[in-house]
Formats: structure tokens, sequence, C-alpha cells
């Protein structure tokens, strides 16, 4: 357990959650996750999944750490903060110990040189704040959408950095690959993050960026059930067009990502994405337009583009958009083919 010269120490802790962040993180490849971890110098101290040490190996690795004997550089949270029943916490403890895990992760959290939260339920709370949040769950440095959680909204890590929030339920491995790269080799920094401090790498681009059924959206050919081919937007509750996300440019393993699975985006990078209006797969609509509108789009302009596109729409698109297949295929104008 001792530092290696030059290595950077990490530490992934679980709280309160599914353990999904860790199983997406196991599908990076190109390179798998061990490669990667080596071309960044990082040495993974313990993770509950995979590594073999657990019981009192762990409880000595910490208190290593808190004894300055093991540096921590790097330290991950994956699941929400637990402050439960009455903020006592005690819903929640270390495993073979008496401690809360809320007081394991404050107690460790001054020795990282940087700490991030992996998936949405440690940056704000995520799934585990639903219902009522009878847990009284909450995220490392947001409580949902505000400043907060467990660390306040002041914190700033030895790098001078906030908790960094990979955001996503569960959030693409290499976006967590990723940003331990940027902060291996340096060249992470507050410009680097968004407002709610997830990594721009992401969270600058959007869902909709090459959805496969953008053809159907310009046309406002909307599907009507979950089996039909069109734009999930009007009707299914399809929140691409507002989800900080570039999950259909970069895809999961290699090929998939949930429009092209068939299903809505459910905008799992944003706080409070857990308690949706009506349901992920409905349309939360006023006066029949949609309540979530793309982003930067004004609304009347919306309901002109959308009058406009409605118009004009092909024979073809209006009969794919309601059909489980392609019943129309795309033709050549007479004289046009090459």
């Amino acid at each position: 357990m001792k530092h290696k010269p030059g290595k950077i120490n990490l530490l992934w802790l679980q709280s309160g959650g599914c353990g999904g962040c860790s199983l997406s993180l196991l599908n990076a490849e190109s390179p798998d996750l061990f490669s990667a971890l080596g071309a960044a110098n990082i040495e993974l101290l313990w993770h509950p999944s995979l590594s073999e040490q657990s019981g009192e190996n762990l409880h000595t690795l910490l208190k290593r750490i808190v004894d300055g004997e093991i540096r921590l550089d790097l330290l991950c949270l994956e699941g929400s903060v637990i402050l439960g029943p009455n903020g006592s916490g005690l819903f929640h403890r270390l495993s073979g110990s008496q401690q809360t895990m809320r007081d394991c992760i404050a107690e460790l959290v001054p020795f990282a040189g940087q700490v991030m939260a992996i998936g949405n339920c440690a940056a704000y709370g995520g799934i585990t704040t639903a219902g009522g949040n009878p847990g009284e769950a909450c995220g490392l440095q947001y409580d949902g959408e505000k400043p907060g959680g467990l660390l306040g909204g002041e914190y700033k890590s030895k790098l001078g950095l906030p908790v960094i929030n990979i955001a996503g339920c569960p959030p693409h491995p290499n976006w967590i690959i990723e940003t331990m790269l940027q902060i291996s080799q340096g060249d992470m920094s507050e410009h680097a993050l968004d407002d709610f401090n997830r990594p721009r790498s992401y969270a600058d681009h959007l869902v909709h960026h090459g959805c496969p059924r953008n053809e159907y959206y310009e046309f406002k050919a909307s599907a009507e059930k979950a089996s039909d081919l069109g734009c999930l937007m009007e009707h299914l509750g399809c929140l691409g067009t507002q989800a900080h996300a570039d999950c259909n440019t970069r895809l999961w393993n290699g090929e998939g990502s949930c429009l092209r699975g068939g299903f809505s985006c459910i905008n799992c990078t944003a706080a409070r994405f857990e308690e949706p209006r009506t349901g992920f797969s409905k349309t939360a609509k006023i006066a029949g337009i949609p309540v979530g509108l793309p982003t930067d789009m004004p609304k009347a302009w919306f309901v002109a583009l959308a009058s406009l596109s409605k118009a004009a729409t092909p024979a073809r698109l209006k009969k794919n958009a309601h059909s489980d297949h392609i019943v129309i295929a795309p033709g050549d104008k007479p004289g046009e083919k090459s």
C-alpha cells in the first residue's frame, strides 16, 4: 500500500447507490480501465468491487491515509451521502465499524488532492433522494440543484477546485477516465467545468447531437408509442434537446445509447432528473406545448417552426414515424441519380 514515486493514489468509495457507476466503468474500452489507469500513472488503492482487500485491511488503509502515511491524491465517491435518520447518518455505517459513512467521507476529504463525485447520486443526490427522500440523501457539494450537500457550496480541494461532478445515471466510462487523465496531467481547471461543476468535455454537448431520430425531429414527425420510429420529444418524454451529454456521438460499448435502443433520454446528467413532472415516458405539456423545450430556444420560435415543419413533413416521414420499421425508403428524384 506504500505510495510509489510518481504515482497518483486513487481511493474509490461507495455510499448510497446501486453500484451501476462501477459497472459502467468496467465497460471502458480502447483502452480498458486498467490500461487507462496505468497510462495515467494512477495507483488504485482500493475499490469495493475490484480490490481483494476488505474488512480490517480497508480500515487499516483508511487510518494510514488519515495518519499521513499514505498520500491520497484522488478521492472518488459513488452513491449519495446518507444523512438520515434526523441528520445522524446512522442509516449507513462503514462496513465492519460503528463509524457512519458520512463521517468517514468527511474525515477523508481534507486529505484528498481532488474529490470526484461519480454519478448523479454522488453529485446531486440522484435516485436515492426520490420519493420524499426518507434517507435524507444528498450529494457531496450539491443538494439537488442547490450548492450545499455534505461539504458545502464553498468547498475547494487542495487543487483549488470544487468537487468535480461526473453526473450521469450511470456516467459513460470515458467521462470518468478522461477527467482522471486531465487531473493527472495537471490540465484540470474551473474553466473546464460547467455551471454545475460537470466536465465540459462532455457537458458542452447535448444528447440531441447525433440522435438517429433527428430527421423526424426536424419535421416534428413524432412517435406516439414506444415502438414507433418517430421523434420521442413531443409525446414520449424525450429530453435529449436539453440534456448535457455526448451520448449519441460518444457511443456506449462502441455502438449504443438510450435513443438508439428505442428509449427516451431522461436527462440523467441533470440535478433533480429523478422527479419528472409526468413520468419518464410522457411529455409534460401546457396548452399542448411541451414544457421542456430545446435548450436556448424561445417558446414563440419553437411554436412557429414546429407548425412550419409539420406542414412540410414528407409523406415518407409521416408514415415511418408511426411504424416500428421503415415502410417507405428515401427515394431519388427523376434525373438526380448518379
